[in-house]
């Protein structure tokens, strides 16, 4: 068995090689790795029994939303079950714009006669990487937090300290279940550099695909918001809820006024196509 570094540095080093954008989920460097080192040449080289982390990982209960099928997600959220629910959709939404600025990140490092910005837009790609990764780690995240509170919610409450017991863990876990969707927020506004730059210097061709993704992350930061905002209706610290519906404040206004800037750059790109 190897670990999953091996076979991803290896890969990032036959990108470079065959001059190619690094910025390739890790379910493909892989992939490439395999292939260029032929790993399977003798026989069948299956990831998730020779590498360690997805041996662990498949060993482990599939209960991660995430690793449902696209019909599946949405079976699961349309069903009468609360979870997942807003926060969760509102997190892969943004995975999904920063997914689509990288999409654009690749499709100009492979784009004829820009071979001087491989760089460039491979450093762009990789960033959208490790976004894409943060936000749906936090689609599974917001559920968790969900459901914690729903467990405080559950505690006894028979006798005095039964009830100042479950108390305090019903406003431990709100508080955590409104840092969650903060998070969303934070982690979704990174998304708005990069796309910037790809409505700037992308393959033009792909400007529509920069706008939805600066939508598809607009529309990240607004839901979490709200899940923000509803959980905070339920904290008691005041302190604690008024330095949260600041920072709420702050990321919603930032947010718009770069969306905005975006899709005036795509805009007029797109006029003039």
């Amino acid at each position: 068995m190897v670990p999953k570094k091996s076979l991803l540095d290896a890969a990032r080093y036959f990108l470079r090689k065959q001059q190619w954008s690094e910025g390739v989920s890790e379910e493909e460097l892989i992939d490439i790795a395999v292939r260029s080192m032929g790993l399977g040449e003798l026989k069948p080289f299956i990831p998730k029994e020779k590498v360690i982390e997805l041996k662990i990982e498949s060993a482990e209960p599939k209960t991660s939303l995430v690793k449902m099928d696209v019909r599946e997600f949405c079976n699961e959220t349309l069903s009468d079950s609360p979870a997942p629910g807003g926060g969760s959709v509102a997190a892969l939404m943004g995975a999904l714009g920063a997914s689509l600025g990288g999409m654009v990140a690749n499709l100009s490092a492979g784009k004829r006669g820009w071979d001087d910005k491989l760089e460039y837009f491979s450093e762009n790609a990789v960033k959208a990487q490790q976004l894409k990764d943060e936000l749906l780690s936090l689609v599974d995240e917001d559920t968790a937090a969900f459901n914690k509170v729903m467990d405080a919610f559950a505690l006894p409450k028979e006798s005095a300290a039964e009830k100042t017991a479950r108390s305090a863990a019903i406003e431990k876990a709100t508080k955590y279940a409104a840092e969650i969707p903060l998070k969303v927020m934070e982690t979704a506004s990174k998304s708005y550099a990069l796309l910037g730059e790809m409505a700037a210097k992308g393959n033009p061709a792909s400007v529509s695909d920069v706008g939805v993704g600066a939508l598809a992350t607009r529309a990240c930061i607004e839901g979490a918001a709200l899940n923000v905002r509803i959980n905070l209706g339920q904290l008691k610290d005041e302190k604690i809820k008024a330095d949260l519906q600041e920072k709420v404040r702050k990321i919603s206004a930032d947010s718009e006024a770069q969306f905005k800037t975006i899709i005036q750059v795509v805009e007029s790109k797109l006029t003039k196509s």
